[in-house]
């Protein structure tokens, strides 16, 4: 990495660390992705706003010349990154951990995350997952999150190891190449042993600010099938396969079904969810406490992306939900296909 010194004032005082532009040569691992979002990751508490300005300025240079934000990088290019001022709050330190670990190679990192943990910071949370993760492996060159889960959700969750890695995984969820599962709990009488759902999905923010999903026409188009695992007297637990990848379909599409997810504090039975914090000995349908989503990612079908074989993980269910399902009892019959 080269500096280019900007020149210091002419007065006698002593003076302040000289601030210094930057040149940075492009890795294969950071090529493809746009200047912009290759500014706003490497400038951690830049605003967003003076990124572009320095962008629409000429002061970004790549190779000595001018680009666009919409210029996407080259290995071996030479990127000019003028002095910025980072806002302080920036600098505080983001906790290291980490989570446990169901693959890993030089490609790709899946963990099993829990429940409660978001997978990035932002609306009101400060560091999630990969912030976590990036803190305790500060000599990882790349480390990018493949998909998402809800806060509330646990289970499998990928991340790339390398931008190639990340574009191929990309590109198979958008292309429906990959299979991903889901293990829920919900409440009613659900009768059919497959089911599927297809109702269209619409994104609105509440007068709060908090971001929700309904069932709309017009909607995304959004499909999820439900296997049926177990029947109990009230609940069943049923495996959810994603067809399309819409946020919170699993849940929209069972609460709007009228099968709530055991749990679910945005779309689900509030009044059985506050029930469900303390345990029942009733003899007719006894039952422990549960105090979380009952919502949890087990399984997940790819291709390597640097191998190309066809690759499954799965993730058990945790302990809290294994629980729960052994204070339910043996499981009925289970129902007429």
């Amino acid at each position: 990495m080269q500096n280019e010194t900007v020149p210091p004032s002419s007065q006698a005082a002593p003076q302040a660390p000289a601030v210094q532009a930057q040149f940075v040569t492009i890795t294969e691992e950071e090529a493809g992705q746009r200047i912009d979002n290759y500014l706003l990751r490497v400038c951690k508490g830049v605003p967003k706003s003076h990124i572009y300005r320095i962008l629409r300025s000429g002061e970004v240079r790549v190779n000595k010349g001018r680009i666009d934000q919409l210029y996407r990088l080259e290995s071996g290019d030479i990127v000019r990154i003028p002095p910025v001022r980072v806002a302080e709050k920036s600098q505080a330190a983001v906790p290291g951990a980490e989570f446990p670990i169901l693959f890993e190679d030089a490609h790709l990192l899946v963990i099993d995350k829990p429940a409660g943990v978001a997978v990035h910071g932002g609306s009101g949370v400060s560091f999630g997952v990969i912030e976590q993760l990036r803190a305790s492996r500060p000599d990882a060159k790349f480390l990018e999150l493949v998909h998402r889960l809800d806060r509330e959700t646990s289970g499998l969750l990928l991340l790339a190891k390398k931008r190639s890695a990340l574009t191929n995984l990309h590109e198979q969820m958008r292309d429906g190449l990959t299979d991903k599962r889901y293990l829920t709990l919900v409440a009613g009488d659900w009768r059919n042993a497959r089911q599927h759902i297809k109702l269209p999905l619409h994104k609105y923010t509440t007068p709060e600010g908090e971001r929700r999903v309904c069932v709309q026409a017009g909607g995304m188009e959004s499909h999820t099938v439900f296997s049926l695992l177990r029947k109990y007297p009230q609940f069943a637990l049923l495996e959810a396969e994603l067809k399309t990848g819409r946020t919170h379909q699993i849940r929209v599409h069972l609460a709007s079904s009228g099968f709530p997810i055991l749990g679910d504090d945005k779309y689900g039975d509030f009044a059985l969810n506050r029930a469900l914090l303390k345990a029942d000995s009733a003899p007719a349908h006894p039952r422990g406490a549960f105090k979380r989503m009952f919502l949890h990612a087990h399984q997940i079908t790819f291709t390597h992306p640097d191998t190309g074989k066809q690759q499954t993980i799965n993730a058990g269910l945790p302990a809290e939900c294994e629980r729960f399902l052994v204070s339910l009892g043996k499981p009925l019959a289970a129902a007429a296909r």
